[in-house]
């Protein structure tokens, strides 16, 4: 989604409506978690002004990444509305706080970059699969239990003396003669 200014020049009066598919396979390589990425589909409309091109857009995409607990294959779905400034301005009267407007050194606005860094910010941390909860049981020298399990455990086991302090126990049961 490459545009040149002059190009834009037509769009000026009642702005250019964006609706494309865009496939951002460059994500794959910046986060490895991202197993695929369904083309990402861009819809909204962008206006101009004399040096800045303001995208107000909604895209939406499914990412697939990896469960947490079994490792397989999970499909996360993504929609992410975004609006983006982009500035053409001279470089010498461009603001050293604005950092939310994009400044375009050339003739051509690259939507392509913005895009990939709002699906980077969309990967949640983990994701789970449906049901994964119950089929994870546990391996050698290791096993897995919920929450609820452990509390369940608590309230049935007695509590435990350290073998160090069963002395100090007795201490307290002792009269002074």
């Amino acid at each position: 989604m490459k545009w040149s200014i002059h190009q834009l020049s037509k769009y000026r009066q009642n702005g250019m409506p964006i609706d494309a598919e865009v496939q951002l396979d460059e994500v794959k390589e910046r986060n490895n978690d991202i197993r695929h990425i369904s083309p990402v589909h861009v819809k909204g409309l962008c206006t101009f002004g004399a040096s800045q091109m303001t995208c107000q857009f909604t895209m939406t995409a499914t990412l697939t990444l990896p469960c947490a607990r079994t490792w397989e294959d999970v499909e996360y779905p993504i929609e992410v509305d975004a609006v983006e400034l982009f500035s053409w301005i001279d470089p010498e009267l461009r603001g050293d706080d604005d950092d939310d407007i994009h400044y375009i050194d050339g003739d051509v606005i690259d939507l392509k970059p913005v895009l990939e860094e709002l699906v980077l910010l969309e990967v949640p941390m983990q994701v789970f699969k449906e049901d994964s909860e119950g089929q994870v049981k546990g391996g050698k020298n290791w096993s897995y239990s919920t929450d609820e399990d452990e509390a369940r455990q608590q309230q049935t086991d007695e509590p435990k003396v350290d073998p160090r302090l069963a002395d100090l126990a007795k201490f307290f049961d002792q009269t002074d003669e």
